[in-house]
């Protein structure tokens, strides 16, 4: 009897102890997360722009390393790539900007139409508030209020979060030179804070992701372009003004799951019902983006990128979400991208698999 209370006695020790020590260990995880968090949202104004430059530069490596032993010089071979790069992103902007610029054009008989709906609803409003209270002039002072109220004490603020902006646009080209040609430096840095007992990973897995995440970058700039034209076709054919505008807006946004291409074909939906008036053309562009979204879900991502690096949906969602929260619409871009390179890593070791699995899709 006094040996099984011993042992029972030592046992629920041991338990306690043991239930003391995840207790410890749960508290070090939260702690280490929050301060990571605080560390990401205090320190947005530089980490943004040299996330942005990290992940450019893994993009531009495979390139400039081709350059490379070509023999092509370091620092020519980066300005060649950069000077692409650029070329490549300057020439999408300015394509949605000419796009933008004819949309401008059909807007004063958008606009016409949209008074007229405007009015329409306001005597409908009427009938039932014969005191008029939401009627023109209360509807115009209003919007004026709320204007003076609102929108004018923004304006500094706006002004300023422009220039500061402008100025993290003129430096991600410089960060991106400066990390691609002290690259060697950082893989240095890279091994010596690791313990060499795991310096084959680094070894193993660094290539496997710089090749593999360069590939899946190639193959989504290819879904898109895909997803783009397969749009642009589809409105063109229902005759929604603009498709080249709308179908590439359309595409860039479907990088959020499900919520992207509702947002994206927000916008036709309404110019359609304005221009002809008729519930059918909306319905078409609900068709188009619909059959779209089924292909490129099914068919065209499988087919170009594989689903090696598929996200599922709902780490996808809450990811853009909280990276919205931290970086705002830089973190909505960024952290996906980089919870992808994660899981690249978590697949390539055995103790980070459960990540791997909570990370992956279907």
């Amino acid at each position: 009897m006094i040996d099984e209370r011993n042992t029972f006695g030592q046992v629920k020790r041991r338990d306690s102890r043991l239930q003391t020590l995840t207790t410890l260990a749960a508290s070090n995880y939260l702690l280490t997360f929050l301060a990571a968090v605080l560390i990401l949202y205090f320190g947005r104004t530089l980490f943004i722009p040299l996330s942005f430059s990290l992940l450019i530069s893994l993009v531009l490596y495979p390139f400039c390393k081709w350059l490379e032993n070509k023999g092509i010089p370091r620092s020519l071979s980066i300005a060649i790539g950069l000077i692409s790069f650029s070329v490549l992103i300057i020439s999408i902007i300015m394509l949605l900007v000419q796009q933008f610029i004819l949309f401008t054009k059909e807007w004063p008989a958008l606009q016409q139409k949209l008074t007229h709906v405007i009015d329409s609803t306001r005597s409908h409003i009427d009938q039932f508030y014969p005191d008029n209270s939401l009627g023109e002039t209360g509807f115009l002072e209003t919007i004026m209020q709320y204007g003076y109220d609102h929108v004018l004490p923004a304006i500094p603020e706006a002004l300023y979060v422009s220039s500061i902006s402008a100025v993290l646009l003129v430096l991600i080209p410089v960060y991106v030179a400066l990390i691609l040609f002290y690259r060697d430096i950082l893989v240095q840095f890279l091994f010596s804070i690791i313990r060499s007992s795991r310096h084959h990973y680094v070894r193993n897995i660094l290539p496997g992701v710089i090749t593999t995440y360069y590939s899946f970058i190639k193959g989504m700039a290819l879904v898109y372009l895909i997803v783009a034209v397969l749009n642009t076709s589809g409105l063109a054919i229902i005759g929604i003004p603009n498709p080249i505008f709308f179908g590439f807006i359309a595409s860039i946004l479907t990088f959020i799951p499900y919520v992207g291409i509702t947002i994206g074909a927000l916008l036709p939906i309404a110019v359609a019902w304005l221009k002809y008036d008729s519930v059918l053309y909306p319905i078409g562009v609900v068709i188009v983006f619909t059959v779209v979204q089924i292909l490129e879900a099914n068919l065209i991502f499988p087919i170009v990128v594989s689903k090696k690096l598929k996200i599922n949906a709902l780490v996808a969602i809450i990811v853009i979400i909280a990276g919205g929260i931290i970086w705002g619409a830089s973190g909505m871009i960024l952290f996906l991208p980089f919870v992808a390179i994660l899981k690249l890593v978590a697949d390539q070791m055995k103790e980070t698999e459960p990540i791997s699995i909570l990370l992956g899709g279907s």
